[in-house]
């Protein structure tokens, strides 16, 4: 008996060499304003035929999903076709809607990444939201970078500028970080969480000069990643 079952990348395979996907991508690259409907789908096909347009067209696209249920499902399937550093969830920033006054931290710093990557990436990019979290307000671009530390390794800066300016933009400094929102120094070792970022940053100092920069887990204090350049941002 033969084995009929297709592996996810032979999936993938098939949406990106559809004729239909490849119009698709065609017509929305030559017209901005174009109107697609595609009917007939179900299960993760949609995922497959976003995920094969949005490789063919490279383009920053934006989907509303119905609920954040129905986003979440969505951005999971397109996350595992396209990868987590293309594709951002942008939810709302309250626990609840019936608890507007309670913000979820998690939930703000997936919106901060969002704006983050609108204001500084280059490259393509997929949002997936839905229209509860689309209707809440968001800071201007102006006011973003106005209240953005961008720190490059190499750069002139000394531990007292970093802590003023940190306070100044409403962390929290603590001993150890924990959360979005809190920062931390030990001589020329300042630990930052930043709301544009999962993880928190470790940026050291050699004298007035950033000599390295990465992220690193806050549980085990383990690193994950070098960085060259990092954009902190508050709540």
């Amino acid at each position: 008996m033969l084995n009929n079952v297709l592996t996810k990348e032979q999936l993938k395979s098939y949406f990106l060499h559809d004729p239909r996907v490849e119009s698709i991508a065609n017509l929305l690259k030559n017209d901005a304003t174009a109107r697609v409907q595609i009917t007939g789908t179900c299960g993760s096909s949609r995922a497959f035929i976003v995920s094969s347009v949005f490789e063919k067209s490279g383009l920053i696209q934006v989907f509303v999903l119905n609920d954040k249920e129905e986003a979440a499902y969505f951005h999971n399937d397109l996350e595992q076709l396209t990868g987590s550093e293309k594709v951002f969830f942008f939810p709302s920033s309250y626990r609840s809607p019936y608890t507007p006054e309670k913000t979820d931290n998690a939930n703000v710093l997936h919106r901060a990444e969002v704006l983050n990557a609108i204001n500084t990436r280059t490259t393509p990019f997929v949002i997936v939201t839905y229209p509860e979290a689309m209707s809440e307000k968001v800071v201007t671009q102006a006011h973003l970078s106005e209240n953005t530390l961008s720190v490059s390794k190499g750069e002139k800066l000394s531990t007292e500028f970093i802590n003023e300016l940190l306070i100044e933009y409403g962390f929290e400094k603590v001993e150890f970080v924990s959360e979005p929102g809190q920062f931390a120094v030990r001589g020329g070792i300042v630990d930052v969480f930043s709301y544009s970022n999962e993880y928190p940053y470790r940026i050291e100092l050699w004298g007035d000069t950033v000599e390295s920069i990465r992220t690193f887990d806050a549980g085990d204090q383990l690193s994950l990643q070098n960085m060259q350049k990092v954009t902190i941002i508050p709540d």
